[in-house]
C-alpha cells in the first residue's frame, strides 16, 4: 500500500495528531483566550528573498509572532504539502506571486490556538485552511485575520485536510463546469498520478463517469497503474499506448469522452483532442511539459471542439467566499463517505525541508511532499 508514513496508517496518525492537538489547544485557550496576552513564540518558516531555483533561494528563519488583533487568528500549522503551483512560485512562474520576502506554501492544515475579541467563524482547537493562495502555510504558526481562513472538519484525515484546498477543488470544478456529465459519461484525463489526476479519478467515480487515464511510461508502471486503479480509474494507459493505432477500437466499448483534461501540453494534449468525441471540451489546468497545445483546423471546424483554461485562482476571484467554502464542504462530504482520499504522500519535518525541495523537483515521482511542523 502507499501511504504516508512508514509505521502508522493515515487514519491511526490523523487520530493521534487530534487528540494530542486538542489537548494542546484546550491548554492555551484555558491560558490565553486571546493571543495578546499570550507569550512570545518562536516561529519557524521558511522564507525566500528573490526568486531562482527553490533548493537555492529557500531558507528556514526565526520570525517573530505578531500581535493578535480583534479580527486575527492566532493558528498552529500542523501540515503543508509543496505543490508544483508553490515551486512556481518560488521561481517567479506564476500567474500570482507574493511580495519578497515571502513565507512559502499555498496550502496546509492548522490548528487554532487562539482568537481575537471579534472572531466569531472559529474558536481555539478548531482546523482551518487557507481560504486563498499566498497565505505562506510552511511556518510552524502565524497570525491570520479571519477572513483568510475556512473552517474544515477536525475528524478527517490530517493529509487530506493538509491537501484540499488547491487539488480536489481544481478537479471537482473542472469535472462540473464545462460540461454536462451524467452517469455513464467518460473523461479523459494526462498527469493521471498527480494530486489533481488522483483527485479526478475519486471523485469522478462518486459521481458515476468513467475514466480513461494516462501517464509517461515507467519502470514501475505496473505499480502506479494498480495504485489507481485502487482509487476507482477504469483504464490507465502510457502516452505510447494512447498513440497506438489500435486506440481507434478502444472506444467502441465505452462512449468517447466528452472531456478532457490537460496537464501536460505539447502531444499530449494533441493526443486527449484526437480521442475527444465531437463538440468536446479540453480544459488545460497546468503545462508540465513547457510546449504549447496545438489543434488542428479540421478538429476546431469539423469535430467542433472547444479549449479552454481552469485557474482555481481566478475561479476564487469569480465566486463568494461562501461559494468556496460550500465547495470545500461538498469535498469534506466526500471524504467523511470514504469517497475522496489524499493522495500518495511522504512526511517531511520541516528541518529537513532541503530533502522535501528536491524530492517534489523529481521526474516520476508519485509521492507529495508534506512538511509537518512537529
Amino acid at each position: 500500500m502507499w501511504g504516508c508514513g512508514a509505521l502508522l496508517g493515515a487514519r491511526t496518525r490523523s487520530r493521534l495528531w487530534r487528540e494530542v492537538l486538542v489537548a494542546w489547544g484546550r491548554r492555551w485557550s484555558a491560558a490565553a483566550p486571546y493571543s495578546a496576552s499570550a507569550e512570545p513564540s518562536r516561529v519557524r518558516a521558511l522564507v525566500y528573498g528573490h526568486h531562482g531555483d527553490p533548493a537555492k533561494v529557500v531558507e528556514l528563519k526565526d520570525l517573530e509572532l505578531a500581535a493578535v488583533g480583534g479580527s486575527d487568528v492566532h493558528v498552529r500549522m500542523l501540515a503543508a504539502p509543496i505543490n508544483p503551483s508553490d515551486i512556481n512560485m518560488i521561481q517567479g512562474n506564476y500567474g500570482l506571486l507574493p511580495k519578497l520576502p515571502a513565507v512559502g506554501g499555498n496550502e496546509g492544515v492548522g490548528q487554532v490556538v487562539a482568537v481575537g475579541s471579534s472572531v466569531t467563524g472559529v474558536k481555539p482547537g478548531d482546523w482551518v485552511i487557507p481560504a486563498n493562495a499566498g497565505l505562506g502555510t510552511w511556518r510552524t504558526e502565524a497570525v491570520f485575520s479571519e477572513e483568510a481562513l475556512i473552517g474544515v472538519p477536525s475528524d478527517i484525515p490530517l493529509q487530506s485536510a493538509a491537501t484540499l484546498s488547491v487539488n480536489p477543488c481544481t478537479a471537482y470544478r473542472m469535472l462540473m463546469d464545462f460540461e454536462q456529465l451524467q452517469p455513464g459519461d467518460s473523461v479523459i484525463q494526462n498527469a493521471s498520478n498527480s494530486g489533481v489526476g488522483q483527485a479526478v479519478i475519486q471523485i469522478a467515480t462518486a459521481l458515476g463517469l468513467r475514466t480513461v487515464n494516462v501517464v509517461r511510461d515507467r519502470p514501475d508502471i505496473q505499480k502506479l497503474t494498480d495504485r489507481l486503479k485502487s482509487l476507482g480509474a477504469e483504464h490507465v494507459l502510457t502516452e505510447e499506448e494512447l498513440r497506438k493505432h489500435e486506440m481507434k477500437n478502444f472506444f467502441k466499448d465505452m462512449p468517447q469522452p466528452r472531456l478532457a483534461l490537460n496537464c501536460v501540453g505539447g502531444k499530449s494534449s494533441t493526443e486527449l483532442l484526437r480521442h475527444l468525441a465531437p463538440g468536446g471540451t479540453m480544459v488545460t489546468y497546468g503545462g508540465m511539459a513547457k510546449q504549447p497545445v496545438i489543434a488542428s483546423v479540421s478538429q476546431l471546424i469539423f469535430k467542433d471542439l472547444k479549449l479552454r483554461g481552469f485557474w482555481l485562482s481566478q475561479w476564487k476571484k469569480d465566486h463568494s467566499p461562501a461559494q468556496f467554502k460550500e465547495l470545500i464542504l461538498t469535498l469534506c462530504s466526500l471524504i467523511g463517505r470514504g469517497q475522496l482520499t489524499a493522495p500518495a504522500c511522504s512526511e517531511v519535518p520541516l528541518q529537513d525541508y532541503q530533502r522535501a525541495l528536491e524530492a517534489s523537483m523529481q521526474p516520476f515521482v508519485s509521492s507529495k511532499q508534506i512538511l509537518t511542523m512537529c
